[in-house]
């Protein structure tokens, strides 16, 4: 069985988290250049997934705090956006070379915080920090173009590319460091002013990228942090950031649930949205593939941050004639993982982000069993918000996996018989995020490549998420991209001149 830690939890105590630069570590909110508390004087903790050691409180900002925020960025506006693409470039290169020098210090909050271990955090971090050396470039190969014109009188079309103004940045907690820079990267560079919605579960990632984005000298007023606690105060930042006709932009990371209740909200004030939301990622093992490096593959993309990712593979299918042998060599492989407190010696994996998913992956393994599905590893839960990487086999038709992301431990092997038939149990679903599949026939990889309907595809590869690529969904996994020479335009709106003869 997967190592779990016994005796780890901590709660009623307090955690100082191990840094050399002690300044990352803030505790109050960043706006129009100062560090602020809520002002209705309200805060909420936040504590160490892993051990429920209390870090320290932060404020819980509401409507009027974020309205503050929101007019600080539209002030700053104007002169941030008039810089030159070089200026902010260079902006960025100095913010990457800091988020550089402190990337230890950056790994071991997102260690507490969110409790990944602190290998997993180190190339959070380093995924994290490419975004802003990938946007540093970005920022000067914002072209514009030339049309030929077609009336009598035009000498040219110039159509420009302008910032499209104050955005509103909301990240989740999954990735507390990549999802911010994926976001403001882009932003900074396109000359976008904003505030961005810290998630109440992991906001020290975000405070700690205001503090660095002060000390290199970008503007105030450039970057606005809010923080909030989860439910009324959530909702009241959330809904200001929609409906408030100075945001122009909102670009949101989350679940599918939230993002359509965002662009409703959105409506009246007719905002650029981008939306990156759920998925439910199959993973297809076919009769030709190497076992040996699928079985790798499926370790890393099934239980990465314990599994509470939304591109994770959510459905493993394997084809029957090689499914024993699969599940022998993937069982083998879970039961060398080690969960506990993410700086512990060995660990490997650590907790769940709350109570509420610690219970939905036991939700989804006892409706799986019941309805006939084996547990061939794990199954159970354990201290605190631990649960043990679980292995099912023999998954039955009209499992909870089927129809939803279980962003848990939980590994669900199917069996298939054909390709048509898993491309279309792979496709019968209404999200499209991610999908992957293993095999060593050319013309099947071409084939199922684009038969899979969804916005990436990881070929033999289980990690697709680079700076350097468009990272986006279709159907209800949303739409926009983060990252790649497109990532920018979702920052930016075309404008036309047409300059007479």
């Amino acid at each position: 069985m997967p190592s779990m830690p016994k005796g780890i939890l901590k709660t009623g105590q307090t955690e100082k988290i191990d840094l050399k630069n002690e300044a990352l570590f803030n505790t109050k909110g960043y706006i129009d250049g100062s560090w602020v508390s809520a002002k209705s004087g309200k805060t909420f903790e936040v504590f160490n997934k892993a051990t429920h050691a209390k870090l320290a409180d932060v404020p819980d900002m509401g409507k009027e705090d974020t309205a503050a925020a929101i007019q600080a960025a539209a002030a700053a506006f104007p002169d941030w956006s008039s810089k030159t693409a070089k200026e902010r470039s260079q902006l960025l290169t100095k913010l990457f070379l800091a988020l550089e020098e402190n990337a230890l210090d950056l790994a071991h909050i997102i260690v507490a915080e969110n409790g990944k271990s602190l290998t997993e955090a180190k190339g959070e971090i380093g995924y994290s920090n490419s975004f802003i050396d990938w946007f540093a470039g970005e920022a000067q190969r914002a072209y514009g173009h030339t049309v030929a014109p077609t009336l009598p009188g035009v000498r040219q079309n110039i159509i420009l590319r302008k910032p499209v103004g104050v955005v509103g940045l909301i990240t989740p907690w999954n990735f507390p460091a990549a999802m911010v820079t994926r976001k403001l990267g882009p932003a900074l560079a396109a000359g976008c002013t904003m505030v961005i919605k810290a998630p109440a579960e992991t906001p020290f990632s975000s405070l700690a990228f205001g503090h660095l984005c002060e000390k290199v000298g970008i503007p105030k007023g450039v970057v606005n942090i809010v923080t909030c606690a989860k439910g009324e105060t959530e909702a009241a930042v959330g809904k200001e950031l929609c409906e408030n006709d100075i945001v122009r932009k909102l670009s949101f990371t989350g679940s599918t649930r939230v993002g359509k209740l965002l662009m409703k909200q959105s409506a009246d004030s007719l905002k650029k949205l981008s939306m990156e939301l759920g998925g439910n990622a199959p993973f297809i093992v076919f009769d030709d593939a190497d076992l040996d490096k699928a079985v790798a593959g499926a370790m890393a993309c099934k239980f990465r941050g314990s599994g509470q990712t939304c591109i994770c593979a959510n459905r493993i299918y394997v084809h029957e004639s090689v499914y024993s042998e699969f599940a022998k060599r993937f069982a083998a492989k879970v039961d060398e993982l080690k969960f506990g407190y993410g700086m512990d010696e060995g660990v490997t994996h650590g907790p769940l982000v709350n109570q509420a998913g610690v219970d939905k992956v036991q939700q989804h393994v006892d409706k799986s069993v019941g309805a006939g599905a084996k547990v061939l590893v794990g199954g159970k839960k354990g201290e605190g918000f631990f649960f043990e990487a679980t292995v099912l086999t023999d998954m039955p038709e009209n499992c909870p996996m089927d129809t939803e992301e279980t962003f848990g431990p939980l590994a669900a092997l199917y069996k298939f018989t054909s390709e048509e038939d898993v491309i279309r149990k792979c496709n019968n679903v209404p999200v499209g995020l991610a999908g992957y599949f293993y095999s060593q026939d050319v013309s099947r990889c071409w084939r199922v490549a684009d038969a899979l309907q969804t916005g990436m595809v990881g070929i033999n590869c289980p990690l697709i998420s680079q700076a350097v690529v468009p990272f986006g969904g279709i159907k209800h996994s949303g739409f926009g991209v983060e990252g790649g020479k497109d990532g920018i335009n979702e920052y930016l709106v075309n404008k036309l001149t047409v300059w007479g003869a």
